[in-house]
């Protein structure tokens, strides 16, 4: 059995996410979606949130895991017998940084093989940054994200603005 590991901090999974699990899960007997617990950003929902929205969006998916994680990739991937850490890329910017990440999982872990899963056309733009813009704005975020995704973006910005948070200033970091 193969078993693969896509990572990400998901605030908030957005259809880009979607896609590639969804296509990986076609290539692996197992896919893992692990929700990253301590991204070195700032983020909009608590890792509850970000796992329970996981966890609505592959319900039906018998192949996805949803779990979270803290520390190295490479370390989860041992814990968890992973053999494959699947990654999205959408422009040449993430090649760079992708590759950079994939050398440095080789190099701590040799045994991982690294695979890059190119986005669809339709969501090369995409990026839970560019969601969490657009919502904070109260701009339509319905092509990019499923509707509990919309709605639960809507309830956390009301959120915000009722508590007097300072205004939500979107993390300019990959994601």
């Amino acid at each position: 059995m193969i078993r693969a590991l896509f990572p990400a901090t998901f605030d908030p999974i957005h259809n880009g996410h979607i896609d590639i699990a969804l296509r990986a899960s076609k290539l692996f007997d197992e896919v893992v979606i692990s929700v990253y617990e301590m991204p070195q950003k700032s983020i909009l929902f608590p890792t509850e949130t970000r796992v329970e929205l996981v966890e609505k969006a592959f319900a039906h998916e018998k192949k996805i895991k949803v779990t979270t994680y803290a520390g190295l990739t490479v370390d989860y991937c041992r814990e968890i017998g992973a053999q494959v850490i699947v990654r999205g890329l959408r422009v040449f910017s993430d090649f760079e940084y992708e590759f950079r990440m994939a050398l440095a999982n080789r190099q701590l872990a040799p045994d991982l093989e690294t695979v890059s899963l190119i986005t669809s056309k339709e969501h090369s733009f995409l990026s839970s940054t560019t969601v969490r813009e657009v919502a904070s704005l109260n701009g339509d975020v319905s092509t990019m994200v499923p509707d509990f995704v919309k709605q639960a973006l809507a309830d956390r910005f009301k959120e915000i603005r009722k508590n007097g948070e300072p205004d939500y200033v979107a993390t300019p970091l990959r994601d």
